[in-house]
């Protein structure tokens, strides 16, 4: 009489019957467990369950990876100070041969532009140019950002800081900023180039990309 193999056995489908006399084994195929499909999708579950906090920030990570970055237009620029017929608006205004000064004259620290956004944006990129102009002959005659303190400000007031350093050399200039609802964006001067008593800070334009 046949004996009844063990759970184990039969869950892989393994047999050890006595083969009939003149017989030969057949080969073996390996099958797969019968419960590797219901185990499999436990942990599909369960992963999923557990990393459900992180899963927005996969998505919008995927997005931005995949899709092209738009420009930013602010809704309201505004800066700490302004030249005459110099202010923070000709840094917004898509011309690199205007720029943006502060009202006194010298390296300019602490002097910033800052631009709000009617709604919440996910930056990606900014991109600066320095100086009052990309020709070099007048790039030279004032006095150029080399560090700037970047300030991201959320829809719930929550602020964090990135600085960026520039090189002094005419043109535009672009950084990865990231950052996700981004309501409010700070460039705050730290130090500059080409400091001279009778010289002005000065931004040509400031650009901002990512998604809305």
């Amino acid at each position: 009489m046949p004996t009844r193999l063990p759970w184990w056995r039969r869950l892989f489908g393994r047999s050890d019957r006595p083969l009939a006399a003149g017989s030969r084994p057949r080969h073996r195929i390996w099958r797969r467990p019968h419960l590797a499909l219901p185990l499999l999708l436990l942990i599909l579950v369960a992963a999923v369950w557990f990393g459900r906090d992180r899963l927005p920030e996969a998505l919008d990570f995927a997005k931005d990876t995949t899709s092209k970055p738009e420009a930013l237009r602010p809704q309201e620029v505004r800066a700490s100070s302004q030249a005459p017929r110099h202010g923070p608006g000709k840094a917004f205004d898509g011309f690199n041969n205007r720029y943006w000064a502060p009202s006194e004259a010298g390296p300019g620290d602490g002097e910033y532009l800052e631009a709000d956004f009617a709604k919440p944006v996910r930056l990606r990129k900014v991109l600066i140019t320095p100086g009052r102009s990309v020709n070099q002959d007048e790039f030279l005659t004032q006095t150029r950002p080399s560090r700037i303190t970047v300030t991201l400000v959320n829809g719930d007031g929550e602020s964090r800081t990135r600085t960026l350093r520039l090189k002094d050399q005419s043109g535009q200039q672009t950084f990865n900023v990231p950052g996700s609802d981004v309501v409010r964006v700070r460039l705050t001067t730290e130090a500059a180039f080409g400091v001279r008593p009778d010289r002005r800070l000065a931004v040509a334009e400031v650009e901002f990309f990512g998604r809305r």
